[in-house]
């Protein structure tokens, strides 16, 4: 399957789903998820612009889908902009801000092809968007050629599929099955449209590739000072997902642009 079938077979996928997964971050909106994401994501760049306000550190969330880090940087006064490939997610990411939606620029745009000049945005953040792109190493360098100098790139992201291709890691997802069933919570990777997803995962290059070893490895060359937090699960997952998904677990690059 070549890239633009990828991209095309992607947004007729998420498309498809994005009520369901408006659902999902609206639960998060609605729990105890939304201030610990919050406190995160506001630790992370405070740190970075300890002395800056939040209105003047312009933000871009990358692959927003229903808009959960748009929402929740957006309650703290950040300058947020936000794109996604698909015009549902988008609609849903409106609706889910609320009277929030007035303060954040929302844009129909690939990840992987973006239309801002260089140098514009302060901060990059972005949630489960990298592995499931068909050229990551092409949208890595349109992050950091948006980002300022000295601004920061968040990508939150896990070895998602990758049990398609190591036999360590199928044995693994099929043990959160059987654990996720003994707790007696909902399985999240089970559904429908899940086989769909599983098909294009088949055929996006980062499925195949043990992470995050492989962003260090991209980042520093376009000039990023990278830092990686393996255990940033553990702080920002709820008890369902640690369940859900331990075998794969969430990961933060940090990437500084000097």
């Amino acid at each position: 399957m070549d890239k633009k079938t990828i991209t095309k077979e992607n947004l007729a996928y998420w498309t498809q789903r994005a009520e369901g997964y408006s659902k999902v971050n609206q639960k998060e909106l609605e729990t105890q998820q939304r201030c610990v994401w919050q406190n995160t994501l506001c630790r992370e760049l405070q740190a970075h612009f300890p002395s800056r306000p939040h209105d003047t550190i312009r933000v871009l969330d990358i692959g927003c889908g229903p808009g959960f880090f748009s929402i929740v940087l957006a309650e703290q006064g950040y300058n947020i902009t936000a794109v996604d490939l698909t015009p549902a997610m988008l609609e849903e990411a409106k609706g889910n801000a609320g009277p929030l939606a007035d303060k954040i620029a929302f844009h129909e745009m690939d990840a992987q092809n973006l239309t801002f000049l260089s140098g514009t945005f302060d901060a990059v953040v972005t949630r489960n968007l990298t592995w499931n792109l068909p050229d990551p190493e092409k949208a890595y360098r349109e992050w950091v050629r948006v980002l300022a100098p000295n601004g920061i790139l968040l990508n939150f992201d896990a070895n998602w599929y990758h049990y398609l291709f190591d036999e360590q890691a199928h044995q693994g997802y099929l043990h959160d099955r059987d654990t996720t069933k003994k707790h007696g919570i909902e399985d999240e990777n089970v559904g429908d449209g899940f086989d769909v997803m599983e098909r294009l995962a088949a055929h996006v290059p980062l499925s195949r590739i043990q992470r995050p070893q492989w962003d260090r490895c991209i980042l520093e060359p376009l000039g990023l000072t990278v830092t990686v937090n393996e255990n940033i699960w553990n702080e920002v997952w709820s008890s369902e997902e640690q369940i859900n998904f331990a075998s794969t677990p969430m990961f933060l690059i940090c990437g500084r642009k000097l």
